[in-house]
């Protein structure tokens, strides 16, 4: 008697300990997706400033520096005069002489081999995530890729335009279809405009989505029904 009454207070010892150090397992877990968002968003953002920091530092002779006059270095000092700079060469290039100097260097860049083509892809990639001038990536929607049946998010980019849309229909439309958890590579594919299914979560939950692979969910809304991508289109 005595003997099972050891052994049922060893056993019971024994799931306590279980239960502490799962719990304190959870604890752990609990902190590290609570922190790491934050560490990993402070150091990203720490190293690109002070990279942005020593760069702008090489190009000034050092008694403009005003972190030589101090025991320690002033953060963010480049990234103050990055961003004054960026703004007067924009100020700059808006007048006359600038847009010449614009022009004049744009078909430079287009006549080197090469350099060209590099040239006019991220001209091109930052006159529309930059510039704003369409609406492109704006849209979350739902696809069948890689085959029927199965579906995956994807982002609208554009609508059949030029050769592609002579050659694919007038009624496509350019996706962006995003591998996870990295979005920044992915397929371009162009699919009729029927074949979609507009989301109502936003391009920020979208990347969310994708980045946590389904993992992290936007709430439903009250209206979230599929809608025709008509309207997606026009806009882009």
């Amino acid at each position: 008697m005595a003997k099972k009454r050891r052994q049922d207070i060893d056993n019971k010892g024994e799931t306590a300990r279980k239960r502490i150090g799962e719990r304190l397992r959870a604890y752990f877990l609990a902190g590290i997706l609570v922190t790491g968002p934050i560490l990993f968003t402070l150091w990203i953002t720490w190293s690109v400033v002070d990279f942005i920091d020593h760069s702008v530092a090489k190009l000034f002779p050092s008694h403009y520096n005003p972190g030589v006059y101090f025991p320690f270095s002033i953060p963010g000092f480049g990234l103050l005069v990055a961003v004054v700079a960026l703004t007067l060469i924009g100020w700059l290039a808006a007048g006359y002489l600038g847009r010449l100097f614009l022009r004049l260097s744009d078909r430079v860049m287009k006549r080197m081999p090469v350099i060209s083509g590099i040239y006019s892809a991220l001209k091109q990639i930052f006159e529309t995530v930059l510039a704003k001038r369409s609406n492109s990536f704006r849209e979350v929607v739902l696809v069948e890729w890689p085959r029927p049946g199965s579906w995956t998010v994807a982002f609208v980019t554009s609508k059949g335009e030029g050769e592609v849309g002579a050659a694919v229909g007038r009624d496509a439309v350019g996706l962006y279809v995003p591998t996870t958890p990295n979005p920044t590579s992915g397929y371009l594919i162009y699919v009729s405009r029927a074949e979609i299914v507009k989301l109502s979560m936003t391009v920020e939950e979208g990347l969310k989505f994708v980045i946590s692979g389904g993992i992290i969910t936007p709430e439903s809304r009250p209206d979230d029904l599929p809608v025709a991508v008509d309207a997606i289109v026009e806009k882009t």
